[in-house]
């Protein structure tokens, strides 16, 4: 989030034809509760565009990146990492370290897919849990963030953004930005 230390995601494995939506929810969850970028494997172009499109229509600021080495993302971050995995500490547990680190840290926040190699386990300077139980690396990754930003992250103002949500108790309402 704006004025603190950046807060990226990592998408680590991406299956072309049976990730695509996890993927896209990966990035559109990682903007939409605070995080500053999302980074995908090469393989994810639609995914990239998907977020971008949203980024664009609702406002940002956050970035969108590809990279072929998600393994170099990981070795060469200059800040602390949080890995999500079920076998992981739990989340309640170690919260409270990791947003006092992160006051002063970049973190990045690694979400798997496929089979996560055991140096990412190894990497992390923690191995995160939400419930440790299966369940939807985007459900980990939603409640890991508003954990991370203690619920500041739904206040957040959006830049640059051509629509707005008018939120009502039923029914949809989306107006231009300039309208609201």
């Amino acid at each position: 989030m704006q004025d603190e230390p950046e807060v990226a995601v990592l998408r680590y494995g991406h299956r072309p034809g049976r990730d695509d939506r996890m993927t896209t929810h990966v990035g559109l969850t990682a903007r939409a509760l605070g995080a500053d970028r999302v980074i995908f494997p090469d393989n994810a172009g639609q995914s990239l565009e998907t977020v971008e499109d949203i980024t664009g229509r609702f406002g940002g600021p956050f970035t969108v990146e590809l990279t072929e080495a998600l393994n170099g993302v990981i070795r060469n971050w200059e800040g602390k990492i949080v890995h999500l995995t079920m076998y992981g500490e739990r989340v309640q547990d170690v919260e409270a370290d990791i947003r006092e680190v992160h006051a002063d840290e970049p973190l990045l926040v690694v979400v798997g897919g496929e089979k996560v190699p055991f140096e990412v386990y190894d990497e992390a300077d923690w191995n995160v849990g939400v419930t440790n139980q299966p369940h939807s690396e985007v459900a980990g990754l939603a409640v890991f963030l508003d954990r991370l930003f203690d619920g500041r992250e739904l206040d957040r103002e959006w830049e640059n953004a051509e629509n707005t949500v008018i939120p009502m108790e039923t029914g949809k309402k989306v107006v231009p930005a300039d309208d609201e």
